[in-house]
C-alpha cells in the first residue's frame, strides 16, 4: 500500500484559495500527488490527455522505469523470469503475488489444463462468421459470450467465483485463440492434450499444437518453438496500466462480469498503436519490398515532412532499450536459424533494418532501438502464422495480466466506478429556436 510522505501546496492566482496535496509513495518509481480532494476544495480539475501524468489506481503486479528500461513482475526482473521461469509458473506468480512451491504449481497448472475445454456448442459460434474475419473480431465476441455458458460463477464479490473464472479465461483463450485460426483455414478444430501440459513450457506447447497439427497426422511441437512462443507469452502478460488494462479496470469498476471486461481489453488491444504494433511492423517490412529500397525507405523516415513511420523501433515508455527487445532477439536469432529461413525476403530486410538502427547515428541519438514488438513480429513471421494473427497471440499473453489487474480492481476496497472528467469547448448555454425561425 501506498505511503503518504510530505505535502505540495498549490493555489489559484488573484485569489486566496490554496490547498496541501498529499504525497504518496510506493515501493519504486516516483512520488504522486493526491487530487482527490482538489474539485472540492479548489473547484478545478486536472488536464491530462491520455492520463500520461496521471496514476489511475496503486498496484502491486508490474513496475516499469522506462528511463531505466527495467521491467519487474511482482518485484522479478524480467530478464530472471524469461530465463528461469515459464508462462505457467508466471501465471501463477501475476495471479498469486509469490512464485509457487512445487506443489502449489502442479495444483495451479492442474486447475489450468482442467478448464482449457470449451463448451461445445461454443463451436456453432463461429459458423456465424465469415471466414475472412478478422480473428480479433471474433475473438472480441467469442470471449464474451462466454459469460452466457459459464454464467454459473459470475459472482464478482465472491472470492471462489474470481478464481475460478481466473481459471477458466487463462485456460480457455488460447483454446479460442486456436479454433479462430483454424476456422479461417478451414480446418478441423484441434482440442488441447493433457500430455501436453505437464511438459516445460507445457501451455506454449498445446497452444502450438492446436494452432499447427491436424487430427490426420502426428505432430510434434519443436522445442526451439516452444521455448520461443513460451518467451512471447511470458513477455507480454501484463505491461502496468497500457490502454487495455487500464480499459479492462475502467469495464471492472463497473462491476461487469469477467468475460466482458476481457472482451473489452481485447478489443482495445486490437488497436494498431497498441496490440497491433508487429502486425504493423510486417505491413511496413511488405511495404519496402526489398533490402535494396532499404536506403530510399530510411531517408524517407529522416524527412521531417514525410508521414512515412518506422515501425517497431522505440517505445513511448521506455526511453531506453526496451528490455524484452533483448530477449526476444536471442530467440529470435535461435529461431531463425532452426527454422533455416534466414533469407526469407521479409526477414532479410527486417535484418538490415536492424543493423542500421543498432549504427545509425540518427537512431542511437533518439533511441530508436528495436522494440518488443520487431522481434516477435519476425519470430511469428518465420513460424509462418499469419500477421493477422499477432494480436490474438499477444491477447492470449496478455489475458493473465488483465485477470490479475480485474482481480486487484474488484478486490480493493478504494476502488469505485471510473469516471474522467474532461475540459468542456463546445458551445455556451443557449435556447431552442423553431425550425421556422431559423435563418
Amino acid at each position: 500500500m501506498s505511503s503518504s510522505n510530505g505535502s505540495i501546496t498549490i493555489s489559484i492566482d488573484g485569489t486566496n484559495k490554496s490547498m496541501s496535496l498529499p504525497l504518496l509513495s510506493g515501493t519504486e518509481g516516483p512520488q504522486v500527488a493526491d487530487i482527490r480532494k482538489l474539485y472540492g476544495q479548489m473547484g478545478i480539475f486536472t488536464f491530462d490527455p491520455g492520463y500520461g501524468e496521471t496514476a489511475s489506481c496503486d498496484s502491486k503486479i508490474t513496475y516499469i522505469d522506462g528511463d531505466a528500461g527495467v521491467l519487474m513482475y511482482r518485484g522479478y526482473p524480467i530478464e530472471q523470469l524469461a530465463e528461469h521461469s515459464d508462462f505457467i509458473e508466471v501465471c501463477y506468480l501475476l495471479m498469486n503475488g509469490d512464485l509457487p512451491n512445487a506443489a502449489e504449481l502442479k495444483e495451479f497448472r492442474d486447475g489450468v489444463t482442467y478448464h482449457t475445454m470449451v463448451h461445445e456448442q461454443i463451436r456453432r459460434f463461429f459458423d456465424g462468421f465469415r471466414r475472412d474475419a478478422h480473428p480479433m473480431a471474433v475473438m472480441c465476441g467469442v470471449v464474451g459470450a462466454l459469460a452466457a455458458f459459464y454464467h454459473d460463477n459470475l459472482d464478482i464479490n465472491d472470492a471462489e467465483a474470481r478464481r475460478i473464472a481466473a481459471f477458466r479465461l487463462i485456460a480457455k483463450v488460447p483454446t479460442i485463440a486456436a479454433m479462430a485460426y483454424k476456422y479461417a483455414l478451414g480446418q478441423p478444430f484441434v482440442y488441447p492434450k493433457n500430455s501436453l501440459s505437464n511438459q516445460p513450457q507445457g501451455y506454449a506447447r498445446n497452444f502450438i499444437h492446436m494452432l499447427m497439427s491436424v487430427p490426420a497426422e502426428e505432430y510434434q511441437v519443436p522445442e526451439v518453438l516452444a521455448k520461443a512462443m513460451d518467451r512471447i507469452l511470458v513477455l507480454h502478460a501484463d505491461h502496468e496500466q497500457n490502454a487495455s488494462t487500464s480499459t479492462v479496470r475502467l469495464a471492472g469498476s463497473t462491476g461487469a462480469n469477467p468475460f466482458a471486461c476481457i472482451a473489452a481489453g481485447i478489443a482495445a488491444l486490437w488497436g494498431p498503436a497498441h496490440g497491433g504494433a508487429n502486425e504493423a511492423v510486417l505491413k511496413m517490412l511488405a511495404d519496402i519490398g526489398d533490402v535494396k529500397n532499404i536506403p530510399a525507405f530510411i531517408s524517407e523516415v529522416k524527412d521531417k515532412g514525410s508521414t512515412t513511420k518506422l515501425m517497431g523501433f522505440g517505445h513511448r515508455v521506455y526511453k531506453n532499450f526496451d528490455p524484452r527487445a533483448k530477449i526476444m532477439k536471442e530467440s529470435c536469432d535461435e529461431v531463425l536459424a532452426e527454422l533455416g529461413v534466414e533469407h526469407e525476403p521479409l526477414l532479410e530486410i527486417a535484418r538490415e533494418l536492424e543493423r542500421i538502427a543498432l549504427s545509425d547515428d540518427y537512431f542511437i541519438s533518439r533511441k530508436l532501438y528495436p522494440n518488443v514488438d520487431f522481434y516477435s513480429g519476425i519470430i511469428l513471421k518465420a513460424m509462418k502464422i499469419p500477421t493477422s494473427m499477432f494480436t490474438v497471440i499477444f491477447a492470449v499473453a496478455r489475458t493473465v495480466g488483465w485477470v490479475s489487474q480485474w482481480k486487484e480492481l474488484i478486490e480493493d476496497p478504494t476502488q469505485r466506478i471510473g469516471r474522467p472528467r474532461q475540459l468542456y469547448t463546445g458551445p455556451g448555454r443557449r435556447d431552442y429556436v423553431p425550425v421556422t425561425q431559423r435563418g
